[in-house]
C-alpha cells in the first residue's frame, strides 16, 4: 500500500553527507509511494557522503520552490554546515516553515533550520554536539530519539532511523502533531 502516493518530498545534497541519513529516509518515502527528490548546488553531479557511499543530485537548488513539495527531509553529516551558507537552502527552509510544512532534521542538519531562523520556541533534538547551537537559537533540546513539536521532526543520529521515519511518515499521512 503506497500511503504517501501523490506526496512530493525534497531533500538536499552537499559533500560529506551522512550516508544512512540520507539514503534511509529517501529509501523509506519511496517505499510508501512518495517522491523524493534529492537538490543540491548542481544538478546531476554525485556528491560523496562521510563513508563514501555516492548521491547523484536531481536537479540544482536554483529555481526551486517550496509549493512544489509537500516537505522537507534533511540529512545530517558535514553538509549542512555548507548547505546552510547558501541563501537557496536557507530561503527553501524558511517557506517549508512559513506554511508549516513538514521540516524534519537529523543528527548535525538541526544547522540548516537554525541559520533559516525558524528553531526558536520549538522542542527538538540533535546530535549533542549542536546541542548549544540549538539552544543559543532558542529551541528547548531534549535527548529523545525523535521529537514531533508541530511541523518540525527532529531525531539524534543514525541509531534513531527508525523513529524518524515512522514520525515523518506518519506525519505526511496527516497523522502528524
Amino acid at each position: 500500500m503506497a500511503r504517501l502516493k501523490g506526496k512530493k518530498i525534497l531533500m538536499f545534497v552537499e559533500e560529506v553527507y551522512e550516508d544512512l541519513e540520507l539514503w534511509y529516509p529517501k529509501l523509506r518515502l519511496i517505499e510508501e509511494g512518495a517522491e523524493v527528490v534529492v537538490a543540491a548546488p548542481e544538478a546531476g553531479r554525485v556528491y560523496r557522503g562521510k563513508n563514501g557511499y555516492p548521491a547523484r543530485s536531481d536537479v540544482a537548488l536554483a529555481g526551486l520552490k517550496e509549493a512544489d513539495f509537500d516537505g522537507l527531509v534533511l540529512a545530517g553529516g558535514f553538509a549542512p554546515d555548507k548547505l546552510r551558507r547558501l541563501t537557496e537552502v536557507l530561503d527553501l527552509t524558511r517557506a517549508f516553515h512559513e506554511k508549516g510544512k513538514l521540516v524534519a532534521h537529523i543528527c548535525h542538519a538541526g544547522w540548516i533550520p537554525i541559520s533559516a531562523g525558524i528553531v526558536r520556541g520549538f522542542r527538538c533534538t540533535s546530535t549533542p554536539g549542536i546541542r548549544d547551537d540549538l539552544v543559543n537559537a532558542g529551541a528547548e533540546w531534549v535527548d529523545e530519539p525523535v521529537v514531533v513539536d508541530r511541523h518540525m521532526i527532529s531525531s539524534r543520529r543514525p541509531d534513531d532511523l527508525p523513529w524518524f521515519c515512522r514520525a515523518v511518515i506518519a506525519f505526511l499521512e496527516g497523522q502528524g502533531e
